[in-house]
């Protein structure tokens, strides 16, 4: 189907969610299958020490779980909770695409194979966790039975365009995340684990990115409106779990995800890439959230410098307490 004879002008009004699946259809098959050819098959057992695992307290009479058990570092333990937790919510995430994208076709051959793949890294992460004793077993269990009694309700679930636009800047939020919880978790075999996952991660966003950019290409209005709906609101999936804004916190204090980091290594990268600010010939809708979509980044970019600074300021002020404490 070429765009002259699936949509003569590009903008006779929205493209149904029906009418993208179609068009978007080949695309897909295309991205699926450049997928499969780089995507790398890894063992999850193969990354966790399980020498170092002994039983726990309870029906097993094990060594009950304290905090000097752990190799990993405060925030690197606060991030490594949070990741996990984010991906103990894949039976939602997988329903909600497959709700939106269905199960026919290669999109729900692409359906069934993210969601197999990102099985692994909550395997992986909790075999990792509880086989080093790097967290409370306990508290795990219940901020898991919390997180996922409250449920998932996707900000995006009313739209595909909005779906597979937040999906091309969450994989990449999620990549640089894990990254840089590897970097900060003090243990080099977490930070292996971390890389291998965050290179999955990567792959799931060049999918979405390109076939965002294939989106552009057919509804360039419509697509630009969800960019901009997506930048403007955009939020983790793990903003549901207990205490995350604690957590958030401690992460964008400990260099993991904080505001620069979100400017700089996530929005700007896709939207470089797209070259969505480049866009040219939009309706006067689509100009218009080009226009928010810019005004948005420059307030992003100065909030991000706000942050820098008091950054900056705290990390001066620890380093000077320290100094007088010599």
């Amino acid at each position: 189907m070429t765009l002259d004879s699936a949509h003569p002008t590009g903008r006779s009004g929205d493209w149904t969610d029906a009418r993208l699946i179609y068009a978007l259809e080949e695309v897909v098959e295309t991205e699926l299958n450049r997928h499969l050819k780089v995507a790398k098959d890894w063992m999850p057992h193969e990354y966790v020490p399980w020498s170092q695992g002994r039983d726990f307290d309870g029906p097993m009479g094990g060594e009950p779980w304290s905090l000097d058990q752990s190799k990993v570092t405060d925030v690197g333990r606060t991030a490594l909770v949070v990741n996990l937790l984010t991906e103990d919510n894949l039976p939602s995430y997988h329903h909600e695409i497959a709700s939106i994208f269905g199960r026919e076709g290669a999109w729900g051959t692409w359906v069934h194979r993210w969601t197999a793949e990102e099985g692994r890294h909550g395997i992986v992460l909790r075999d990792y966790l509880l086989t080093t004793r790097a967290v409370d077993p306990v508290q795990l269990e219940n901020f898991r039975m919390a997180h996922m009694s409250e449920g998932f309700e996707s900000d995006n679930a009313h739209s595909m365009l909005h779906s597979v636009a937040y999906v091309a800047f969450q994989e990449l939020a999620t990549r640089i995340s894990h990254r840089n919880t590897g970097h900060e978790s003090g243990d080099p075999l977490c930070d292996r684990l971390l890389a291998r996952i965050a290179t999955d991660e990567n792959l799931h966003m060049v999918f979405y990115r390109n076939l965002l950019r294939a989106a552009f290409e057919i509804a360039p209005d419509q697509t630009m409106r969800a960019v901009r709906d997506v930048v403007v609101d955009f939020r983790m999936p793990g903003h549901g779990i207990p205490g995350f804004e604690r957590a958030a916190a401690r992460m964008a204090i400990g260099g993991i995800y904080n505001l620069r980091i979100h400017h700089d290594d996530v929005i700007q990268p896709v939207l470089r890439y797209l070259k969505v600010m480049e866009i040219t010939g939009l309706s006067p809708e689509g100009l218009k959230a080009q226009d928010e979509l810019g005004t948005f980044l420059g307030g992003l970019d100065a909030e991000a410098r706000v942050f820098d600074e008091r950054l900056a300021a705290r990390r001066a002020r620890i380093e000077a307490r320290a100094a007088r404490q010599d």
